[in-house]
């Protein structure tokens, strides 16, 4: 789900100048002017036209098949990026995530966002889930919640020279600011907040469910390294405060494929292209699409 949101999302803003071109009928107005020579609108156009017109269009349609469709509200914009913010361990990596994509700006952002949300609202309509499938998903995976810190390093002798240090008094926050290579943690001493099973590489998960509030591990080796984890806090959720984010992940997993959706809502909309060349290009991806 998340691919097809970046892959919609940076090939929409390269093309929304285009696209405005071409609604109003490629003018031969100069967008450059040079010593040189000058480009014009219609030479733009055709431009980006040729080099990626038939993903954008593609792309373009699909967000505003979706968009008749399904609502997407400013909140749910909100909690999303909140998710992303936790996700990325806070909103400043976040952000530097964004910029290495490509994305200009929050509000293009929040554009990619609403795109998102709405493939994941196609994707799960109609999509049921049991309560008993949600009850023992809880039971196994949510009703036990951490919150932890950790300290990751490179290699198994700095692990234990860490170890060590905290064996001997020294403090887990400061000593995660001065070893850890975990970027989204160790200006937070380490802090990864709460946190449910399967949420984390297995051989930490494995670890830290294991442990109890206080308590420091030994070494913890995983594929980006080797981790000592102090577990700060366990708590007991209940089922009713778990129970919509468990369907809503339950539905996620069972959701039908993208494609076949907008394959299915481009029928409906009985879609024609204007642009001979675009038409063309845009059925034979279409085709290609629902094979």
């Amino acid at each position: 789900m998340k691919k097809w949101f970046f892959s919609l999302g940076m090939a929409a803003g390269v093309l929304s100048l285009s696209a405005c071109h071409a609604a109003s009928g490629a003018t031969s107005d100069a967008v450059v002017q040079s010593k040189a020579g000058d480009i014009t609108k219609e030479e733009f156009y055709n431009e980006l036209k040729t080099q990626a017109g038939e993903q954008v269009l593609k792309q373009m349609v699909d967000t505003m098949l979706l968009e008749k469709e399904y609502k997407v509200t400013d909140k749910e914009i909100e909690a999303k990026i909140k998710d992303y913010e936790k996700q990325f361990g806070g909103k400043e990596i976040l952000n530097q995530a964004i910029k290495q994509k490509g994305i200009k700006d929050e509000k293009a952002f929040k554009k990619l966002v609403k795109q998102e949300i709405l493939a994941e609202k196609a994707a799960v309509d109609g999509v049921e889930v049991s309560e008993a499938d949600v009850k023992k998903e809880f039971e196994d995976n949510y009703k036990v919640e951490i919150n932890a810190s950790h300290i990751l390093v490179n290699d198994e002798k700095t692990a234990k020279e860490v170890k060590a240090k905290l064996d001997n008094g020294e403090n887990f926050a400061k000593l995660a600011k001065e070893y850890s290579k975990d970027p989204g943690s160790k200006d937070k001493g380490g802090e990864l907040g709460y946190f449910t099973k399967g949420k984390m590489v297995p051989e930490f998960d494995k670890a830290v469910f294991s442990m109890e509030a206080g308590k420091i591990s030994d070494p913890v080796k995983s594929q980006f390294g080797y981790h000592i984890i102090k577990v700060e806090d366990k708590k007991t959720n209940k089922f009713e405060d778990k129970k919509e984010q468990i369907e809503k992940e339950l539905k996620l997993k069972k959701a039908k494929s993208i494609n076949e959706v907008i394959a299915k809502l481009q029928k409906e909309a009985d879609i024609k292209i204007e642009d001979k060349d675009l038409e063309e290009i845009f059925n034979d991806l279409q085709s290609s699409e629902t094979k």
